[in-house]
């Protein structure tokens, strides 16, 4: 019965077919004799029954195998591309789902034991910087410290890259100081801008804005690294602040290498690197500044640059104010 529903609109056409072909015949073929009309009619019968043999075995045979395949834990829908059916598609959004959820729990067991593994090696690091103060070869404990102290800021950056990739992505936004951040993040940074002769200028206004200041630290922490790796022979970065509204506009300017103007539009994109030489002693991983894009969005800051080649860099952080 179920085969014949499906079919109805089909068998009603043949019916309506053969129907006029028999009224056709008896009132406006009189004369011709009526064994033709038995004749075509038997003829019509057994091409009709014949074809809906076939087509209900095929049928059936296609039902057997959706049925089957239903059961299986693959994707089936490229099979029966021309039958429709709401259990075909129920039965793949459930192995999507069910397979999306398992490369979820393998993403967070991932981030789980980067997470362990940073903090693990932070400890003999953070001895080892100990012990090289030790050192009483001044140029091999400068060698190392500096080998080390990067070593510890890819940590650093490792661990808060977990946090900004994981569902779990902690804000706590409250009144922060601008001025405040911009100090801690030359702070983390003291090292290397002390060992690059950084000149630096803070003119930055004493004010209270929106923000998380763990992460905004980090945001500034990204550009002044990237101040770090592209600084000229003269390095100088300075950090300023101009209201515009509501608005506080936090600007981080270098005097450095530059962006080129084929690149300023990728810069925040995963994993760009750029067509920059690098001073020929960093290789670039294209993550630093598309993470401090995509924290700034969800701290619902703008972030943007603007660049001269061979001459500056400026970003800006739009922060409402408090």
């Amino acid at each position: 019965m179920s085969y014949l529903r499906r079919r109805k609109h089909t068998a009603g056409l043949v019916l309506c077919i053969a129907l006029s072909y028999n009224l056709y015949f008896a009132f406006l073929l009189p004369d011709v004799a009526w064994s033709y009309l038995w004749y075509l009619d038997a003829l019509l019968a057994i091409a009709t029954l014949s074809a809906g043999a076939v087509d209900y075995f095929h049928v059936r045979g296609r039902e057997k195998r959706m049925h089957c395949a239903l059961l299986s834990d693959g994707i089936i829908a490229s099979e029966f591309s021309d039958l429709e059916g709401s259990e075909i598609a129920a039965h793949d959004a459930a192995i999507w789902k069910e397979r999306l959820r398992a490369q979820y729990e393998i993403n967070c067991d991932l981030q789980d034991f980067i997470t362990r593994w940073c903090h693990e090696v932070k400890i003999p690091l953070s001895a080892s910087l100990l012990m090289v103060e030790k050192a009483e070869d001044d140029s091999l404990k400068d060698a190392l410290k500096e080998q080390l102290e990067k070593i510890n800021r890819q940590l650093n950056f490792a661990l808060l890259g977990c946090k900004v990739q994981s569902s779990l992505f902690d804000l706590q936004i409250r009144p922060v100081g601008i001025a405040d951040c911009v100090k801690a993040s030359i702070r983390n940074n003291q090292y290397f801008l002390i060992r690059s002769h950084f000149r630096i200028t803070i003119d930055v206004e004493d004010c209270l804005v929106c923000s998380d200041p763990n992460w905004l630290v980090y945001m500034l922490d990204q550009m002044i690294s990237n101040a770090i790796k592209y600084a000229t022979e003269d390095p100088a970065l300075s950090f300023s602040t101009k209201r515009e509204g509501e608005d506080v506009l936090l600007l981080v300017e270098d005097h450095g290498e530059g962006i080129k103007d084929c690149d300023i539009r990728r810069i925040f994109d995963r994993g760009y690197t750029g067509s920059g030489h690098h001073n020929g002693k960093y290789k670039s991983t294209g993550m630093g500044l598309y993470m401090a894009k995509k924290i700034a969005d969800k701290l619902g800051h703008v972030l943007s640059v603007e660049s001269e080649w061979g001459s500056f860099t400026r970003f800006c952080i739009r922060i409402r104010a408090r």
